[in-house]
């Protein structure tokens, strides 16, 4: 039987040891919380990132390093800005095994893909991404998905396709590590976008207009940092964007929203257990578009209003006010 290891015990790990667990595989989940760790054994749930969804009772959690020596595989779910943090205390157990990053984003301070993050702490590292549009309460319920899996060498990511795919975790493979990472992270920050436009009550045109042109702003960004546009007309940009950018059961497009609606930044997060990757998100991206020398006027509004305390309103007029062009993407 296929052992598998999932590092990091929030909402979306959960979801896939869940989906990996009733697909017939071996799965330990390592978590840093003591109290996730007994509710998972001792209760069959993740109380505290998942309420209320029954667990597979074969799904063992640990917290030491110890109990993952035997997984073949890994899968790694921590939040974007702890990725590097979790590497390095995991090295010792990863450095020979292939691993999958779950996060989508960018690491703020180094402004690297998370797979050059990992190569940093690992070298050599057989390190994949999965991305997608996926809710880990749907998942985790046992209902269908497709999703992205990216591996530069197409016999390891055919490999791990065969010891994680079923029929509700459907996976797609390619080799363009890049772009699956610039799609799953960009779109949380267009995703604040549209969240925004729906919550100003802006209306369903605007809100399309808007996640169409963010569409372009994330190929143009693959394509200058070497990555395949076509890749983003699949599971890790297409069709990631329009879920994230579309349904209040997105962090990133409900704190839009909300935004939208009035609130404060502080009253939004202040009830969030969650990270939402969108806000750390937009920094990056704003330093990868200007040293790329790549036009992404909705990432940084986004950005803008965000970080620098500009008016919500007077940003979407500046960008209601650009030159018109021909269309391209």
């Amino acid at each position: 039987m296929t052992k598998i290891g999932v590092v990091g015990a929030g909402a979306w790990g959960t979801a896939l040891a869940q989906s990996l667990a009733n697909s017939g595989r071996d799965v330990t989940m390592w978590a840093r919380e003591q109290e996730v760790v007994d509710s998972i054994n001792n209760s069959h749930e993740n109380s505290l990132y998942l309420k209320d969804v029954p667990l597979n009772d074969t799904i063992k959690a640990v917290n030491t390093q110890d109990d993952l020596k035997e997984c073949d595989y890994f899968i790694v779910s921590t939040p974007a800005q702890h990725v590097r943090k979790t590497l390095e205390v995991m090295k010792e157990t990863l450095a020979d095994k292939p691993f999958i990053l779950c996060a989508k984003g960018i690491e703020i301070e180094s402004g690297e893909l998370l797979s050059d993050v990992s190569k940093s702490v690992i070298p050599n590292a057989k390190v994949g991404v999965l991305t997608g549009p996926t809710f880990a309460s749907e998942i985790a319920r046992g209902l269908p998905c497709a999703v992205t899996l990216a591996f530069e060498s197409k016999v390891i990511g055919q490999e791990v396709v065969e010891a994680i795919g079923s029929r509700t975790l459907r996976t797609y493979l390619t080799d363009d590590l890049a772009g699956a990472q610039i799609g799953g992270a960009v779109k949380n920050v267009i995703a604040i976008a549209s969240g925004v436009v729906h919550g100003l009550e802006m209306g369903e045109s605007a809100r399309c207009a808007l996640i169409t042109r963010g569409l372009t702003e994330m190929a143009r960004l693959a394509k200058a940092m070497g990555a395949k546009r076509s890749t983003l007309m699949g599971m890790c940009g297409v069709g990631d964007l329009f879920m994230t950018a579309s349904s209040m059961q997105s962090r990133n497009f409900s704190l839009g929203f909300e935004l939208g609606q009035g609130k404060t930044m502080d009253d939004v997060l202040k009830n969030r257990i969650a990270v939402t990757e969108g806000v750390h998100t937009a920094k990056a991206v704003r330093v990868m578009a200007r040293d790329n020398a790549v036009d992404m006027p909705i990432s940084r509004a986004v950005y803008e209003f965000l970080h620098e305390g500009a008016d919500m309103k007077e940003v979407i007029e500046k960008v209601l006010n650009r030159p018109l062009r021909a269309e391209s993407i």
